[in-house]
């Protein structure tokens, strides 16, 4: 379901050049985002629960872990860089192609995917200089920071300085822009007189509140909580949402919630079915 939702909201917004759009084009990146997300965790989780085993390789744990990580710290700069979008499209609607120019789109869709690769490159290579030891057995289905770092033998000072370096820049000071955008959003909204008005700015931007609460809140209880206690069984539950139920949902939510997507849909349906 995940990667069919996302295949066709790709498939939608490609072939109608109506959605050729700055708000569209962000979408087409989470899209990707979400499907190289389940093709990362889920081909294998499902396979070790159809199979007998339920073991992974060393590279196959260092590949997971290198595209999580990339996928996890491009989608949360995606959320901050979309929140920018729906604020100039609300708060300064008049200046909105010339703010967000076919350029500058595509050097923040770069700058997004650009990031998130070079953090990923610097996680995977830390956790792979460290020596694991034991019965190297963790207690989830993923191959994630936080959970590795339970085998290592050594010091892990370094990675935990750069874990939690990340964790401020890439989701305290994301957050904190999110959330001023979404300010800035609300005010603006708040100052309209007529209800239909409300109603139309509200609903351009509702349904990517609704993914940022959920996929921030999911990604907070992973990665910043570990440290303070979670338990294990939590933390695999809530990864579920952001690794599955997650990439899931976004195809619906976006649907749901924009006609210009739905009638998109229809006319994708329309010439498949000719």
């Amino acid at each position: 379901m995940a990667f069919a939702g996302n295949c066709l909201i790709l498939m939608a917004i490609c072939l109608n050049s109506a959605l050729h759009m700055p708000m569209y084009f962000f979408l087409t990146n989470l899209a990707i985002l979400d499907i190289m997300c389940t093709s990362t965790v889920l081909p294998k989780l499902l396979q070790n629960l159809v199979g007998n085993g339920n073991t992974i390789t060393y590279g196959g744990c260092m590949t997971q872990l290198f595209f999580l990580s990339w996928i996890l710290v491009a989608e949360l700069l995606l959320l901050t860089v979309m929140a920018y979008d729906r604020y100039v499209a609300i708060c300064q609607p008049l200046h909105y192609h010339t703010l967000l120019s076919r350029t500058l789109c595509a050097l923040l869709a770069g700058s997004v995917w650009a990031v998130g690769g070079v953090n990923a490159s610097v996680h995977t290579s830390l956790m792979a200089q460290l020596t694991y030891c034991g019965h190297n057995q963790i207690p989830h289905f993923a191959c994630e920071i936080p959970t590795l770092l339970r085998l290592a033998c050594g010091s892990t000072y370094l990675n935990n300085i750069m874990v939690a370096i990340a964790d401020v820049f890439f989701g305290v000071v994301n957050f904190l822009f999110t959330t001023a955008s979404y300010a800035f959003i609300i005010a603006s909204i708040l100052h309209i007189h007529s209800p239909e008005g409300k109603c139309r700015a509200f609903s351009t931007c509702s349904s990517h509140l609704l993914v940022v609460c959920m996929y921030y809140s999911t990604v907070i209880y992973t990665y910043f909580l570990p440290g303070f206690g979670s338990s294990v069984e939590n933390v695999n539950i809530v990864s579920i949402l952001y690794t599955a139920v997650s990439p899931t949902l976004n195809p619906l939510i976006y649907t749901l919630r924009n006609k210009d997507v739905k009638v998109a849909l229809r006319k994708v349906f329309s010439t498949f079915g000719k």
